[in-house]
């Protein structure tokens, strides 16, 4: 693929995108912005906080956003009500513009809960499905452990692995819909097909840099130490 063809946007909500919002700022978000240059055709992953922002930023680039992913139901990825605090997210987005919504299938009742967005409003997917965005393909991997339907993103040499895997750490599992067998087999077997020299680009900054190539996440952070389940979950199975 022509390095030059890909769009690919890492916005970081409270800082990018929603500077002035307190929960912005204290979440940490990262939303993403990803499409082909040639035909100005963009989608948006996890969008949520600040959607005239969002589209701004798109329209300011030169894009046009023609829909969205979800890597997973939680308010700060697709907006809703989070702890009494409302968050913008895929509602907004599509008051604004009508899009298709691309969810992972076990995740799609979740998302409609959460958002308020109906089920014919969202396109539901398996894993290994491809979205094609202009010519720029990104697969979707399902990797529940965090959610039920929560999904990453591989396009062109970079994994948008939402709260599936982070730099270092995890997701959490002790959430509803969460399950910590399920996200070890995520982190060693779905993740697998994920080469080392693909770059990690997480759901959150939580760590000093936001972006690492899977090779040395997967030296580095200690999810990847246990060698067998049992271990895993004796380390992570809260």
């Amino acid at each position: 693929m022509d390095p030059d063809r890909l769009y690919f946007r890492q916005l970081l909500a409270g800082l990018d995108l929603a500077e002035d919002d307190m929960v912005a700022q204290q979440m940490v978000n990262f939303v993403y912005l990803v499409g082909d240059r040639e035909t100005g055709e963009a989608v948006a992953i996890d969008a949520a906080y600040d959607i005239d922002g969002l589209l701004a930023t798109c329209e300011a680039d030169g894009m046009r956003l023609v829909g969205a992913l979800a890597t997973h139901y939680h308010p700060d990825h697709v907006g809703g009500d989070m702890m009494g605090h409302g968050i913008q997210g895929l509602r907004e987005l599509l008051a604004r513009t009508s899009v298709p919504i691309h969810v992972q299938a076990d995740e799609a009742p979740w998302v409609e809960r959460a958002t308020g967005v109906s089920a014919d409003e969202l396109v539901t997917h398996a894993s290994g499905d491809t979205v094609v965005v202009g010519e720029i393909p990104i697969t979707l991997i399902h990797t529940p452990g965090h959610t039920p339907g929560s999904q990453c993103f591989l396009v062109d040499g970079r994994l948008v692995a939402g709260d599936t895997l982070f730099l270092d750490g995890c997701g959490r599992t002790d959430l509803p819909g969460g399950d910590p067998e399920q996200m070890y087999e995520s982190l060693t077997t779905r993740l697998a097909q994920v080469p080392d020299d693909a770059v990690l680009f997480p759901g959150h900054l939580y760590s000093e840099k936001p972006s690492a190539p899977m090779g040395q996440v997967r030296t580095r952070n200690v999810v990847f130490r246990p060698r067998t389940a049992e271990q895993w979950l004796t380390m992570f199975g809260r």
